[in-house]
């Protein structure tokens, strides 16, 4: 039953439990999971409810299902009644299992509460586990100072510390202070091989090639540590960010094992940084036999032909998908405000306060423009090249999910307050420049985590400084 639940196959999963003579806790707890994995948080709470008992483990599983989706009221208040009304105390695991889930959903309200809760319960020297994952809480849900001050204040530290410290830093842009770390870090711990894919993510973000190739050295002959295929595709991102795509597929040509997609397709974003077309095909080609059915490959290369001027092999490759019946991953941007997530795809008007969202977004698009706005119409692909259609294309642009997000943001919030977006793929370099005009035209300092990375726009720069 377990099985089933983990491999997606629910039918099968509730088969075997409905079968069961006797069910205890732990198969209600099984088939709890297995539905919230694969069936969302309502089925998943029909499930909870239906349960004769609910043991810490079965709250915990619920709640964090609820707070890892978005869902941070109703998890606030079923945690607020196992912990208040049922008296049942939150052990380090759970606390733990709480601080990813928040970690995921961008939720800092929740984690600032698990954060206080944890302090009471085990005062000032927490668990170790618990202080590492308040510091990745914090780090994820775009607060780098506070994970800092976490870090500084933990009275012991292991590698893992360490690397969620090195990998948040990295997220955040902020490359230099990771090289500036390390030689603090060995003083206390070993370095292991996730603490390199970290200090090399992060040369990467930042540009610091010298530092990248010195640490890729040095794993083999300084610290023993055999280079894994993570480690690769960190050199492989560093070399293509940088421009150097020849070196970097001289690399993955020498690598003594196989590249996977992470490292292909991590070549392929950077033939799209820098207009490598002839590369991305022959890329395409070996990402399409890795992994047939992702989208977002496909896009890249078409979005590579608009801007090229190849709109006919746009629409070609796109139609492909079309015909394969295999859907593009739709962008969504969220964004917590007063407890509550609130989510944004692109043209979406399924918000209450559309209407509002809307006027705002027109000012907001009038005064980029008197700012010096130029809408990036290169990548989007529409038949036709009529006036017409470049209206269209505009228009698409102007309801990206990342621009609805801020026009709420700007909304619901107060004046001068930082808002803080969270987006499921990359942003687009559209959103990206429109953004960073907004910050100084609205002063506001506005985060936004993609897939990849943190950009903290404020007074109309970014701090990925352009290098993303």
């Amino acid at each position: 039953m377990d099985m089933y639940g983990k491999s997606g196959m629910v039918e099968e999963m509730r088969r075997v439990f409905t079968e069961m003579k006797e069910k205890n806790v732990v198969s209600w707890t099984v088939v709890l999971d297995g539905v919230l994995k694969w069936e969302g948080v309502s089925n998943g709470r029909e499930v909870f409810d239906d349960m004769p008992h609910c043991n810490e483990v079965a709250w915990t599983i619920m709640i964090v299902g609820y707070v890892g989706n978005g869902f941070s009221k109703e998890g606030f208040l079923l945690l607020s009644q196992m912990v208040f009304h049922l008296g049942i105390k939150l052990n380090y695991i759970t606390l733990c299992s709480l601080l990813s889930a928040c970690a995921q959903s961008g939720d800092v309200a929740m984690g600032r509460w698990v954060h206080v809760y944890g302090l009471k319960m085990m005062g000032m020297e927490m668990d170790i586990m618990v202080e590492t994952a308040l510091l990745d809480m914090y780090a994820k849900c775009g607060r780098m100072d506070t994970a800092i001050k976490v870090f500084e204040c933990m009275p012991r530290r292991n590698v893992v510390s360490w690397n969620a410290l090195l990998s948040g830093l990295a997220m955040h842009g902020r490359g230099q202070l990771v090289i500036n770390m390390f030689p603090r870090m060995i003083k206390e711990v070993m370095p292991d091989d996730l603490t390199f894919i970290a200090v090399l993510s992060a040369c990467s973000h930042s540009g610091m090639i010298d530092q990248g190739s010195y640490y890729f050295d040095s794993l083999q002959s300084v610290y023993g540590i055999t280079p894994k295929i993570d480690h690769y595709a960190c050199m492989v991102d560093l070399l293509g960010r940088a421009g150097r795509l020849e070196e970097a597929e001289t690399l993955i040509n020498n690598m003594p094992i196989p590249p996977n997609e992470v490292v292909l397709g991590s070549l392929l974003g950077s033939c799209n940084s820098h207009g490598k077309l002839q590369l991305a095909e022959r890329l395409l080609q070996k990402l399409i036999l890795m992994n047939p059915r992702n989208t977002e490959y496909h896009i890249l290369l078409s979005n590579m032909y608009a801007l090229a001027g190849k709109p006919d092999k746009a629409n070609a490759l796109r139609k492909v998908l079309k015909t394969k019946g295999i859907s593009k991953v739709p962008g969504i941007s969220s964004i917590h405000v007063d407890g509550q997530l609130h989510q944004f795809s692109a043209g979406d008007k399924s918000h209450p306060k559309t209407r509002e969202i809307y006027i705002m977004l027109e000012d907001m698009i009038q005064r980029l423009q008197s700012a010096g706005y130029v809408p990036n119409l290169s990548a989007q692909v529409f038949p036709g090249d009529d006036a017409g259609v470049e209206l269209e294309k505009e228009q698409a642009l102007f309801s990206h999910s990342e621009k609805l997000a801020v026009c709420f943001g700007l909304l619901s919030t107060e004046p001068g307050k930082p808002l803080y977006i969270f987006k499921n793929i990359r942003i687009c370099r559209d959103c990206h420049a429109a953004i960073k005009i907004v910050s100084k035209i609205y002063d506001r300092e506005i985060i936004v985590r993609d897939r990849n990375r943190f950009h903290c726009f404020k007074q109309g720069s970014c701090s990925c400084s352009d290098f993303w």
